[in-house]
């Protein structure tokens, strides 16, 4: 496992690669993250690394993490993860971890917390169908049976009724990492990443380890000019008609 990085999401937006089609984008304020913590085997029982994201007053943070950020020699940070790692002893604390850990064409996976949408129905929720819309009907949108008839004379485990939607944690796998612009602070991410404009997101390098390779300019296939398919024809000896 490696090192991966915290971000807020800025937007979407749209870009052309070289081809001229349009790629539906997501803009990442990706970091700088200080280390704040090293965890090793021998002391924690794990190996790990412990970042922080986006400063914050210290009259806003609590004093046991007040001295977290002191020990490390860092301003205090509203956001705290860790990322397990292979090898701890590669990193520093006090180090800052930039967007450039990351390069075009890299696989990504992105965690945040999806947009809350409240107590919603099912045709919402799981997009039923509903019942019929005219003819006398008074059962639009709401749920029908739920249940079998004497035999097992209960709901199934597992039922999907109206609920709470959204507001859960969502990872999108296999994300592309179009560019990144490492000046200031941006991860360009090809597709929709979870949650709303401004909201927390973990970056990890993908666990299903895909490689997308370079887009290769289109080549295009010349025209038969209709002239070479006439032959010109030989020349007739003089004197013969």
């Amino acid at each position: 496992m490696s090192l991966g990085i915290l971000g807020k999401k800025v937007g979407m937006t749209q870009i052309y690669n070289q081809e001229g089609a349009v790629i539906p984008v997501t803009v990442i304020e990706a970091g700088p993250c200080p280390i704040l913590q090293i965890k090793t085997k021998e002391k924690e029982g794990y190996s790990a690394v412990q970042i922080g994201f986006e400063e914050r007053k210290e009259s806003r943070t609590i004093k046991p993490l007040l001295g977290v950020f002191k020990k490390a020699k860092v301003k205090p940070q509203h956001y705290i993860r860790e990322f397990r790692v292979d090898k701890p002893e590669e990193y520093k604390v006090g180090q800052q971890v930039l967007v450039d850990i990351f390069q075009p064409s890299d696989c990504i996976d992105v965690i945040g917390t999806s947009i809350g949408k409240g107590f919603q129905g099912g045709v919402k929720r799981f997009h039923w169908a509903g019942g019929p819309k005219s003819h006398g009907s008074m059962h639009h949108r709401a749920p029908g049976s739920i249940g079998a008839s004497s035999d097992p004379s209960r709901s199934y485990k597992g039922q999907r009724l109206p609920g709470r939607m959204g507001n859960a944690r969502v990872t999108v796998q296999n994300l592309e990492v179009v560019s990144i612009d490492k000046d200031n602070n941006l991860l360009i991410v090809k597709g929709a990443v979870p949650g709303p404009d401004g909201k927390l997101l973990v970056i990890r390098r993908g666990k299903k380890k895909i490689k997308f390779a370079p887009k290769k300019k289109p080549v295009v296939k010349k025209k038969k000019e209709e002239s070479k398919a006439k032959k010109p024809q030989a020349a007739k000896p003089a004197g013969k008609k």
